[in-house]
Protein backbone atom coordinates (compact mmCIF):
# COMPACT_ATOMS: atom_id res chain seq x y z
CA UNK A 1 0.00 0.00 0.00
CA UNK A 2 1.10 3.36 -1.05
CA UNK A 3 2.35 5.88 1.94
CA UNK A 4 0.51 8.96 2.03
CA UNK A 5 0.56 12.39 3.72
CA UNK A 6 -2.26 12.83 6.04
CA UNK A 7 -4.46 14.79 3.21
CA UNK A 8 -3.82 12.36 0.23
CA UNK A 9 -2.75 14.63 -1.65
CA UNK A 10 1.28 13.46 -1.54
CA UNK A 11 1.94 9.93 -2.49
CA UNK A 12 5.52 9.38 -0.99
CA UNK A 13 8.07 8.06 -3.40
CA UNK A 14 10.77 6.82 -0.94
CA UNK A 15 12.20 3.65 -2.35
CA UNK A 16 12.45 2.59 1.85
CA UNK A 17 10.60 3.65 5.14
CA UNK A 18 12.48 3.20 8.33
CA UNK A 19 11.30 3.50 11.66
CA UNK A 20 14.05 2.73 13.76
CA UNK A 21 13.81 1.75 17.43
CA UNK A 22 17.14 3.21 19.01
CA UNK A 23 19.14 6.26 18.40
CA UNK A 24 21.81 3.98 17.07
CA UNK A 25 19.96 1.88 14.68
CA UNK A 26 18.90 5.40 13.37
CA UNK A 27 22.69 6.72 13.17
CA UNK A 28 23.30 3.49 10.98
CA UNK A 29 20.69 4.43 8.89
CA UNK A 30 21.47 7.92 7.75
CA UNK A 31 24.94 6.91 7.76
CA UNK A 32 24.68 4.13 4.86
CA UNK A 33 21.49 6.05 2.77
CA UNK A 34 22.37 7.87 0.13
CA UNK A 35 19.44 10.22 0.37
CA UNK A 36 16.88 10.36 2.77
CA UNK A 37 13.90 12.79 4.75
CA UNK A 38 12.66 13.07 7.99
CA UNK A 39 8.72 11.87 8.18
CA UNK A 40 6.70 13.29 11.13
CA UNK A 41 3.02 12.95 11.29
CA UNK A 42 2.27 13.50 7.72
CA UNK A 43 0.58 16.99 8.47
CA UNK A 44 2.28 18.50 5.64
CA UNK A 45 0.29 19.73 2.25
CA UNK A 46 3.54 19.83 0.08
CA UNK A 47 6.42 17.75 -1.30
CA UNK A 48 8.83 18.71 1.78
CA UNK A 49 8.88 15.67 3.14
CA UNK A 50 9.33 13.52 -0.42
CA UNK A 51 12.09 11.91 -1.46
CA UNK A 52 13.13 8.41 -3.94
CA UNK A 53 15.31 7.73 -1.30
CA UNK A 54 14.86 6.65 2.18
CA UNK A 55 11.94 8.21 4.74
CA UNK A 56 12.49 7.93 8.37
CA UNK A 57 10.23 8.21 11.11
CA UNK A 58 11.49 8.88 14.75
CA UNK A 59 7.72 7.85 16.24
CA UNK A 60 9.47 4.73 17.01
CA UNK A 61 12.08 5.61 19.54
CA UNK A 62 11.73 5.70 22.79
CA UNK A 63 9.12 8.28 23.56
CA UNK A 64 10.57 10.02 26.84
CA UNK A 65 9.89 13.20 28.45
CA UNK A 66 11.78 14.56 31.13
CA UNK A 67 10.99 17.61 32.96
CA UNK A 68 14.02 19.78 34.75
CA UNK A 69 12.28 21.57 37.10
CA UNK A 70 14.98 23.88 37.90
CA UNK A 71 15.85 24.93 34.00
CA UNK A 72 12.00 25.29 33.59
CA UNK A 73 12.60 23.23 30.58
CA UNK A 74 11.16 20.03 29.06
CA UNK A 75 13.61 17.34 26.62
CA UNK A 76 11.25 14.94 24.57
CA UNK A 77 11.70 12.78 21.89
CA UNK A 78 11.28 14.48 18.35
CA UNK A 79 8.10 11.94 17.47
CA UNK A 80 6.09 12.55 20.30
CA UNK A 81 3.19 14.62 19.81
CA UNK A 82 1.81 17.56 21.04
CA UNK A 83 -1.22 16.80 22.74
CA UNK A 84 0.83 13.46 24.78
CA UNK A 85 3.51 16.03 25.75
CA UNK A 86 0.59 18.17 26.93
CA UNK A 87 -0.70 15.90 28.89
CA UNK A 88 1.98 14.82 30.64
CA UNK A 89 3.47 18.44 31.87
CA UNK A 90 -0.30 19.55 32.93
CA UNK A 91 -0.07 16.16 35.17
CA UNK A 92 2.90 17.33 36.90
CA UNK A 93 2.20 21.20 36.83
CA UNK A 94 3.60 22.60 33.81
CA UNK A 95 2.78 24.00 30.22
CA UNK A 96 3.41 25.22 26.98
CA UNK A 97 3.06 28.54 25.86
CA UNK A 98 0.63 27.86 23.15
CA UNK A 99 -0.33 24.89 20.51
CA UNK A 100 -1.36 24.88 17.32
CA UNK A 101 -5.05 23.97 16.52
CA UNK A 102 -3.92 20.07 16.09
CA UNK A 103 -2.68 18.66 19.12
CA UNK A 104 -1.91 15.61 17.04
CA UNK A 105 1.17 17.15 15.45
CA UNK A 106 4.72 16.00 16.31
CA UNK A 107 6.91 18.20 18.47
CA UNK A 108 10.13 17.74 15.66
CA UNK A 109 7.94 18.07 12.56
CA UNK A 110 5.90 21.09 14.17
CA UNK A 111 8.88 23.34 14.88
CA UNK A 112 10.58 22.36 11.77
CA UNK A 113 8.34 23.99 9.50
CA UNK A 114 7.32 26.74 11.54
CA UNK A 115 3.96 25.97 12.67
CA UNK A 116 2.75 28.34 15.23
CA UNK A 117 -1.00 28.99 17.43
CA UNK A 118 -2.11 32.36 18.20
CA UNK A 119 -1.78 35.53 20.05
CA UNK A 120 -0.86 39.22 19.90
CA UNK A 121 2.31 38.27 22.43
CA UNK A 122 2.82 34.84 21.50
CA UNK A 123 5.23 34.01 19.41
CA UNK A 124 5.14 30.64 17.12
CA UNK A 125 6.11 27.10 18.84
CA UNK A 126 9.80 27.11 17.76
CA UNK A 127 10.37 29.91 20.01
CA UNK A 128 10.05 28.02 22.88
CA UNK A 129 13.49 25.44 21.69
CA UNK A 130 16.49 26.50 23.81
CA UNK A 131 17.58 22.90 22.47
CA UNK A 132 18.03 20.32 19.43
CA UNK A 133 19.79 17.01 19.55
CA UNK A 134 19.91 15.40 16.21
CA UNK A 135 21.61 12.91 13.23
CA UNK A 136 23.83 14.98 11.11
CA UNK A 137 24.11 13.67 7.74
CA UNK A 138 27.23 11.63 8.20
CA UNK A 139 25.48 9.58 11.08
CA UNK A 140 27.00 11.66 13.88
CA UNK A 141 25.06 13.38 16.83
CA UNK A 142 25.06 17.03 17.16
CA UNK A 143 23.65 18.93 20.19
CA UNK A 144 22.94 22.11 20.17
CA UNK A 145 21.68 24.49 23.23
CA UNK A 146 20.51 27.94 23.62
CA UNK A 147 24.02 29.23 23.94
CA UNK A 148 24.94 27.98 20.48
CA UNK A 149 24.15 31.14 17.37
CA UNK A 150 23.29 27.71 14.99
CA UNK A 151 20.36 26.94 17.32
CA UNK A 152 18.45 29.80 15.84
CA UNK A 153 18.66 28.36 12.29
CA UNK A 154 18.26 24.94 13.43
CA UNK A 155 15.07 25.37 14.58
CA UNK A 156 12.96 25.89 11.85
CA UNK A 157 14.98 23.49 9.93
CA UNK A 158 12.79 22.10 7.20
CA UNK A 159 14.47 18.46 7.77
CA UNK A 160 17.57 20.10 5.99
CA UNK A 161 19.69 19.81 8.86
CA UNK A 162 19.84 16.16 9.73
CA UNK A 163 17.07 14.02 12.01
CA UNK A 164 15.89 15.79 15.07
CA UNK A 165 16.47 13.10 17.75
CA UNK A 166 14.87 15.15 20.61
CA UNK A 167 13.50 18.56 21.55
CA UNK A 168 14.03 20.53 24.62
CA UNK A 169 11.40 23.38 25.44
CA UNK A 170 11.12 26.07 27.89
CA UNK A 171 7.92 25.76 30.03
CA UNK A 172 6.22 27.83 32.46
CA UNK A 173 3.12 26.64 35.57
CA UNK A 174 0.29 24.93 34.21
CA UNK A 175 -2.82 27.85 33.66
CA UNK A 176 -6.81 28.12 32.69
CA UNK A 177 -8.15 29.39 29.66
CA UNK A 178 -12.21 29.50 29.04
CA UNK A 179 -12.82 29.49 25.30
CA UNK A 180 -15.76 31.69 23.97
CA UNK A 181 -16.85 31.78 20.04
CA UNK A 182 -19.20 34.74 18.73
CA UNK A 183 -21.12 35.01 15.48
CA UNK A 184 -21.25 37.68 12.22
CA UNK A 185 -18.72 40.25 12.70
CA UNK A 186 -18.95 42.57 10.25
CA UNK A 187 -16.45 43.48 8.41
CA UNK A 188 -16.41 47.42 9.47
CA UNK A 189 -16.28 46.55 12.90
CA UNK A 190 -13.24 44.50 11.86
CA UNK A 191 -11.34 47.45 10.39
CA UNK A 192 -11.95 49.61 13.51
CA UNK A 193 -11.61 47.16 16.16
CA UNK A 194 -8.47 45.40 15.03
CA UNK A 195 -6.38 45.92 18.14
CA UNK A 196 -8.62 45.37 20.77
CA UNK A 197 -10.59 42.12 19.31
CA UNK A 198 -6.83 40.37 18.34
CA UNK A 199 -6.37 41.46 22.09
CA UNK A 200 -9.45 40.35 23.47
CA UNK A 201 -7.34 36.71 24.45
CA UNK A 202 -4.32 34.92 25.16
CA UNK A 203 -5.62 33.38 21.82
CA UNK A 204 -7.71 34.72 19.43
CA UNK A 205 -8.81 33.36 16.15
CA UNK A 206 -11.00 34.52 13.24
CA UNK A 207 -12.67 32.51 10.75
CA UNK A 208 -14.69 33.58 7.56
CA UNK A 209 -15.99 31.63 4.38
CA UNK A 210 -15.38 34.95 2.35
CA UNK A 211 -18.56 34.86 0.87
CA UNK A 212 -20.11 38.68 2.15
CA UNK A 213 -18.05 40.71 4.31
CA UNK A 214 -18.76 39.21 7.62
CA UNK A 215 -16.07 37.44 9.42
CA UNK A 216 -18.20 34.09 10.75
CA UNK A 217 -16.82 33.18 14.15
CA UNK A 218 -14.49 34.78 16.42
CA UNK A 219 -12.80 31.98 18.74
CA UNK A 220 -11.75 33.94 22.62
CA UNK A 221 -9.90 31.41 24.75
CA UNK A 222 -8.92 33.84 27.69
CA UNK A 223 -7.85 33.40 31.51
CA UNK A 224 -10.97 33.22 33.23
CA UNK A 225 -10.29 35.00 35.82
CA UNK A 226 -10.86 38.45 33.40
CA UNK A 227 -13.61 40.55 32.96
CA UNK A 228 -16.23 38.44 30.86
CA UNK A 229 -16.79 40.02 27.27
CA UNK A 230 -20.18 41.49 26.48
CA UNK A 231 -22.62 38.72 25.45
CA UNK A 232 -22.70 41.55 21.77
CA UNK A 233 -19.11 42.36 21.45
CA UNK A 234 -18.54 44.47 18.36
CA UNK A 235 -21.51 43.77 16.47
CA UNK A 236 -21.08 40.22 17.01
CA UNK A 237 -23.28 38.04 19.12
CA UNK A 238 -21.98 35.37 22.01
CA UNK A 239 -22.46 31.82 20.28
CA UNK A 240 -25.20 29.65 22.16
CA UNK A 241 -24.35 26.10 21.10
CA UNK A 242 -20.97 25.05 20.46
CA UNK A 243 -19.51 25.70 17.02
CA UNK A 244 -16.89 24.03 14.24
CA UNK A 245 -15.18 26.11 12.41
CA UNK A 246 -16.18 24.74 9.02
CA UNK A 247 -20.05 25.73 8.50
CA UNK A 248 -22.23 22.77 8.67
CA UNK A 249 -19.91 20.35 10.63
CA UNK A 250 -20.44 18.84 14.00
CA UNK A 251 -18.75 20.50 17.06
CA UNK A 252 -18.49 17.50 19.10
CA UNK A 253 -14.72 17.07 17.85
CA UNK A 254 -13.75 20.65 18.67
CA UNK A 255 -12.28 21.71 22.10
CA UNK A 256 -14.79 22.87 25.01
CA UNK A 257 -16.78 26.06 24.46
CA UNK A 258 -19.57 28.42 26.14
CA UNK A 259 -16.75 29.80 28.58
CA UNK A 260 -16.06 26.44 30.45
CA UNK A 261 -12.37 26.99 31.93
CA UNK A 262 -10.36 24.29 31.43
CA UNK A 263 -6.68 23.58 31.63
CA UNK A 264 -4.28 25.37 28.62
CA UNK A 265 -3.66 21.44 26.56
CA UNK A 266 -7.59 21.51 26.24
CA UNK A 267 -8.60 25.02 25.68
CA UNK A 268 -5.99 26.07 23.19
CA UNK A 269 -5.50 23.70 20.33
CA UNK A 270 -9.57 23.98 18.63
CA UNK A 271 -9.92 20.17 18.38
CA UNK A 272 -9.73 17.61 20.64
CA UNK A 273 -6.94 15.10 21.43
CA UNK A 274 -9.19 12.34 21.84
CA UNK A 275 -10.49 12.82 18.03
CA UNK A 276 -7.42 11.90 16.24
CA UNK A 277 -7.88 12.21 12.27
CA UNK A 278 -6.30 9.79 10.05
CA UNK A 279 -7.28 11.26 6.98
CA UNK A 280 -8.67 14.66 5.58
CA UNK A 281 -10.38 15.46 2.64
CA UNK A 282 -8.91 19.14 2.31
CA UNK A 283 -5.57 21.18 1.00
CA UNK A 284 -4.04 23.79 3.10
CA UNK A 285 -2.34 27.11 2.57
CA UNK A 286 -1.24 29.63 4.95
CA UNK A 287 0.55 33.14 4.30
CA UNK A 288 2.27 35.03 6.96
CA UNK A 289 2.40 39.37 6.71
CA UNK A 290 4.07 42.01 9.10
CA UNK A 291 1.33 42.37 11.84
CA UNK A 292 1.61 46.56 10.63
CA UNK A 293 -0.15 45.47 7.25
CA UNK A 294 -3.33 42.92 8.50
CA UNK A 295 -6.45 45.20 7.28
CA UNK A 296 -4.64 45.74 4.21
CA UNK A 297 -3.21 42.03 3.32
CA UNK A 298 -7.28 41.30 4.53
CA UNK A 299 -8.93 43.79 2.25
CA UNK A 300 -6.44 42.23 -0.84
CA UNK A 301 -7.82 38.57 -0.11
CA UNK A 302 -11.03 40.26 0.00
CA UNK A 303 -10.63 41.72 -3.37
CA UNK A 304 -11.16 38.57 -4.75
CA UNK A 305 -13.24 36.67 -2.72
CA UNK A 306 -14.97 35.97 -5.76
CA UNK A 307 -12.27 33.51 -6.95
CA UNK A 308 -11.49 32.75 -3.01
CA UNK A 309 -15.00 31.78 -1.88
CA UNK A 310 -15.59 28.48 -4.79
CA UNK A 311 -13.05 26.23 -3.65
CA UNK A 312 -12.48 26.88 -0.55
CA UNK A 313 -14.25 25.45 3.29
CA UNK A 314 -13.42 28.07 5.63
CA UNK A 315 -9.90 30.52 6.13
CA UNK A 316 -8.72 31.75 9.81
CA UNK A 317 -6.78 34.44 10.69
CA UNK A 318 -4.41 34.84 13.72
CA UNK A 319 -1.94 36.72 15.16
CA UNK A 320 1.81 35.67 15.81
CA UNK A 321 4.41 37.53 17.96
CA UNK A 322 7.80 38.17 16.40
CA UNK A 323 10.81 35.27 16.89
CA UNK A 324 14.44 35.30 16.08
CA UNK A 325 14.29 31.89 14.01
CA UNK A 326 16.21 32.11 10.83
CA UNK A 327 13.59 30.45 8.57
CA UNK A 328 10.18 31.30 10.52
CA UNK A 329 7.61 32.88 8.89
CA UNK A 330 7.43 35.36 11.77
CA UNK A 331 11.60 36.03 11.91
CA UNK A 332 12.16 40.06 13.02
CA UNK A 333 8.70 41.16 13.20
CA UNK A 334 5.20 40.18 14.61
CA UNK A 335 2.76 38.54 12.25
CA UNK A 336 -0.59 37.98 10.71
CA UNK A 337 -1.32 34.34 9.40
CA UNK A 338 -4.26 34.32 6.72
CA UNK A 339 -5.00 30.54 6.57
CA UNK A 340 -6.95 28.89 3.86
CA UNK A 341 -8.79 25.40 3.97
CA UNK A 342 -9.43 24.31 0.69
CA UNK A 343 -11.62 21.84 -1.02
CA UNK A 344 -9.32 18.69 -1.87
CA UNK A 345 -9.35 19.69 -5.83
CA UNK A 346 -5.78 20.80 -6.39
CA UNK A 347 -6.33 21.72 -9.91
CA UNK A 348 -8.92 24.39 -8.69
CA UNK A 349 -6.86 25.64 -5.74
CA UNK A 350 -3.56 26.20 -7.65
CA UNK A 351 -4.86 29.35 -9.88
CA UNK A 352 -6.32 30.83 -6.14
CA UNK A 353 -3.72 29.75 -4.91
CA UNK A 354 -1.50 31.88 -7.15
CA UNK A 355 -3.67 34.99 -7.21
CA UNK A 356 -3.52 35.10 -3.69
CA UNK A 357 0.09 35.20 -3.79
CA UNK A 358 0.07 37.98 -6.55
CA UNK A 359 -2.34 39.86 -4.36
CA UNK A 360 -0.07 39.82 -1.25
CA UNK A 361 3.41 39.66 -2.79
CA UNK A 362 3.04 43.81 -1.56
CA UNK A 363 3.46 42.91 2.06
CA UNK A 364 6.51 40.62 1.52
CA UNK A 365 4.07 37.34 3.24
CA UNK A 366 5.78 34.23 3.89
CA UNK A 367 4.16 31.08 3.22
CA UNK A 368 3.80 28.12 5.94
CA UNK A 369 6.77 26.18 4.57
CA UNK A 370 4.32 22.75 5.31
CA UNK A 371 1.13 24.24 3.34
CA UNK A 372 0.40 24.60 -0.45
CA UNK A 373 2.28 27.48 -2.13
CA UNK A 374 3.37 28.40 -5.38
CA UNK A 375 5.79 31.40 -4.24
CA UNK A 376 8.64 32.74 -7.02
CA UNK A 377 12.00 30.84 -5.01
CA UNK A 378 14.27 34.14 -5.13
CA UNK A 379 11.71 36.52 -4.15
CA UNK A 380 11.06 33.95 -0.93
CA UNK A 381 14.71 34.00 0.00
CA UNK A 382 15.00 37.63 -0.25
CA UNK A 383 12.38 37.75 2.40
CA UNK A 384 14.45 35.98 5.12
CA UNK A 385 17.63 38.09 6.01
CA UNK A 386 19.25 35.14 7.32
CA UNK A 387 18.42 32.77 4.48
CA UNK A 388 22.66 32.82 3.40
CA UNK A 389 22.78 31.83 6.94
CA UNK A 390 20.75 29.24 7.16
CA UNK A 391 21.96 28.34 3.49
CA UNK A 392 26.20 28.20 5.17
CA UNK A 393 24.83 25.70 8.04
CA UNK A 394 22.99 23.45 5.74
CA UNK A 395 25.97 23.04 3.76
CA UNK A 396 28.14 22.80 6.85
CA UNK A 397 25.96 19.75 8.52
CA UNK A 398 25.44 18.00 4.67
CA UNK A 399 27.90 19.41 2.31
CA UNK A 400 27.03 16.18 -0.02
CA UNK A 401 23.34 17.17 0.09
CA UNK A 402 21.71 13.73 1.55
CA UNK A 403 18.78 15.65 3.04
CA UNK A 404 17.79 17.82 -0.08
CA UNK A 405 14.66 16.44 -2.69
CA UNK A 406 13.93 18.67 -5.81
CA UNK A 407 11.48 20.93 -3.40
CA UNK A 408 13.84 22.05 -0.76
CA UNK A 409 16.61 22.20 -3.77
CA UNK A 410 14.46 24.28 -5.59
CA UNK A 411 13.59 26.90 -2.70
CA UNK A 412 17.07 26.60 -1.26
CA UNK A 413 18.93 27.48 -4.96
CA UNK A 414 20.78 24.45 -4.63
Amino acid sequence: MALTNWAGNVTFGAARVHRPGTVDELREIVAASARLRPLGTGHSFNLIADTDGDLVSAASLPGTVHIDSVSSEVTVSAGVRYGELASRLHAAGYALHNMASLPHISVAGAVATGTHGSGVTSPGLGAAVTGLRLVTADGELLDLRRDDPRLAGAVVNLGALGIVVDVTLRIRPTFEIAQSVYEGLPWSQLETGWAEIMRAGYSVSLFTDWTDSVINQIWVKRDPLDTPLPTGWHGATLAGTPLHPVPGMSAVNCTEQGGVPGPWHERLPHFRLDFTPSSAAELQTEYLVPAAHAIAALEAVDAIRDRVAPVLQISEVRTIAADDLWLSPSHGHDSVAIHFTWQPDADAVAPVVAALEEQLAPFGARPHWGKVFSTDPAALRARYPRFGDFLALRADLDPAGKLLNPMLSRYLGL
